[in-house]
């Protein structure tokens, strides 16, 4: 069996609301359980330099590094790949995740210092390799790999999703940076069940995960949501897709959250079609605040033609329903889907405009065109021109396909429209506060997002780390934060020094940033990392 186990998160967008990486958790945890030691090096919130890969290498001596990747991160994931070979060639090098998956032959081919890909769920086919990382012979008996294997390339057969998702060993969030999480306001998130019996043409989930939908037990949900509220964090999502669509399972677990006296801020996703006032009402008593739905589109042919299987006027009245039990309805639509025309995006664009009369909050993306999807490896059958193949062009924020009648310079308009309309909406909100003019909510709305910025530039840059420790003795908790502020404002030019200084006393008041009181007299700060309960 492998000891040592170092695995890797790329960097991904703070605009893009990231949380705690739970699956690189879970795999954590699978290889705990069978005996190994894993380092998780996570550079969603950790800074990254041209030497931060090697570095850890060099501090962990891993016997193989796994690294995980969506679409939009592939580039940065296969650099850190390279950076890895180049620190240890004899390490084992890995990749996973949806991108990995989907795309074997033309990212080994990208890639040579990469050995393996894990495809799919990956716990047991990790533990499996693992234990044969010096056999490469074998590899060809394990299923959900894909290699290189002379000269061309071997995928070995998918393997089967896990039967009992309960078997599966705790995901070991221990070993994430969770308290940088927290201190920026980030959710955490907790999976309720896998698999998926939707095809959505759009969408890699039902082959990522396997059609079957196996859900784990209500009790061990709540556990994990406990432990989680327990550490502090105010936004707990329940991050699958079909949370309600087993209505006995979604009423388990709220009974349960409800029984053990848990006050917790929680959030789901939900199809539109599985929802009813009843059963959002018993959320909304466990502590759901907002239920997120992916509407896609206005148009009902469109919908029908990306097999999304709902109507508008089930996501009409699944809004009505949500108003009716009290929670937040959110939706996502999609710009640029197969058939759209100039006069479908009018009729999505006045549908959310319509459902937000009733309470809905919405935004939209536009297609991507992701690898693993119908639409992505077959856009001829959907009539798509498909513009870029350069990864990190999928961020869903910029068009990187066109239907036979939207081109690309309408949908970029469209999303500039929407960015703009959000700068102006922010910009009006600074104004009135500037003349005492906002609402409460829309003033701690500007400052909890001027914090999260400033805190993740301030621990991206490292500028926490480097500042030098300041004369301790006899200064106040206010005098100390007054000169972390002067010490660290140089690295943020954007920024007032009112504002940074605002944002530190917010992570210290959350215990993100403490002290350490050295026994010259001086005082240097730290971020929190790791957390345990008691924290």
């Amino acid at each position: 069996m492998i000891n040592h186990v170092l695995l890797i998160n790329p960097a991904y967008p703070l605009s893009e609301t990231p949380s705690p990486p739970l699956g690189l958790a879970y795999l954590a945890g699978a290889l705990e359980a069978a005996g190994a030691t894993v380092d998780i090096l996570d550079l969603v919130v950790m800074p990254k330099t041209a030497d931060t890969i090697a570095e850890a290498i060099d501090a962990f001596q891993p016997d193989a590094v796994g690294v995980t990747a969506v679409t939009m991160t592939a580039e940065s994931a296969f650099d850190i790949i390279r950076e890895v070979k180049q620190a240890a060639p004899d390490v084992l090098t890995m990749m996973g995740g949806p991108h990995a998956t989907f795309t074997t032959a033309e990212t080994l081919a990208a890639v040579p210092e990469l050995d393996v890909i894990v495809r799919g769920e990956g716990e047991q086919t990790l533990l499996d390799l693992l234990a044969e990382r010096r056999r490469p012979g074998r590899w060809a008996t394990i299923p959900g790999l894909a290699f290189r294997n002379g000269g061309g390339i071997q995928e070995t057969a998918w393997r089967k999703p896990v039967d009992d998702l309960d078997n599966l060993p705790a995901p070991a969030r221990h070993g994430l940076p969770l308290g940088r999480y927290r201190t920026l306001g980030m959710p955490v998130s907790v999976t309720t069940s896998r698999g998926c019996p939707f095809q959505c043409a759009f969408c890699v989930g039902r082959r990522m995960v396997g059609a079957r939908v196996r859900y784990r037990q209500p009790l061990r949900v709540v556990d994990e949501i406990e432990t989680l509220a327990a550490l502090g964090f105010r936004q707990i999502n329940l991050a699958d897709d079909l949370f309600t669509a087993n209505p006995r399972h979604c009423r388990a677990i709220c009974d349960d959250i409800i029984r053990r006296g848990l006050h917790i801020r929680w959030s789901s996703f939900a199809r539109v079609d599985t929802v009813s006032v009843d059963l959002l009402t018993r959320m909304r008593e466990a502590g759901c605040h907002a239920v997120s739905f992916g509407m896609e589109s206005g148009n009902q042919d469109i919908l029908k033609r990306v097999r999304k299987k709902i109507t508008l006027k089930q996501a009409e009245t699944a809004v009505t329903m949500c108003r009716q039990a009290g929670l937040e309805a959110h939706a996502s639509f999609i710009l640029g889907l197969p058939g759209e025309t100039p006069e479908t995006l009018d009729q999505t664009m006045a549908f959310a405009r319509r459902l937000r009369d009733q309470g809905l909050s919405y935004g939209f993306h536009l297609l991507a065109p992701f690898p693993g999807t119908a639409i992505g490896d077959h856009p001829e059958d959907f009539d798509l021109r498909v513009l870029s193949r350069h990864w990190p062009d999928y961020h869903a924020n910029r068009a990187i396909c066109e239907t036979r009648n939207v081109d690309r310079g309408r949908l970029d308009a469209m999303a500039v429209e929407w960015e703009t309309r959000l700068k102006d909406y922010l910009d009006d909100i600074g104004r009135r506060m500037l003349t005492g003019d906002a609402r409460e909510e829309e003033i701690q709305q500007i400052r909890n997002m001027e914090r999260t910025v400033i805190l993740h530039e301030l621990m991206m840059t490292g500028a926490l780390e480097t500042a030098a420790p300041v004369n301790g003795n006899g200064a106040s908790p206010a005098a100390a934060i007054e000169s972390l502020t002067r010490q660290v404002s140089a690295c943020l030019p954007d920024w007032s020094d009112d504002k940074i200084h605002d944002a530190l006393n917010h992570a210290r008041d959350r215990n993100g940033l403490r002290p350490t009181h050295r026994t010259d007299g001086h005082t240097s700060w730290h971020w929190v990392d790791y957390l345990s309960e008691a924290q």
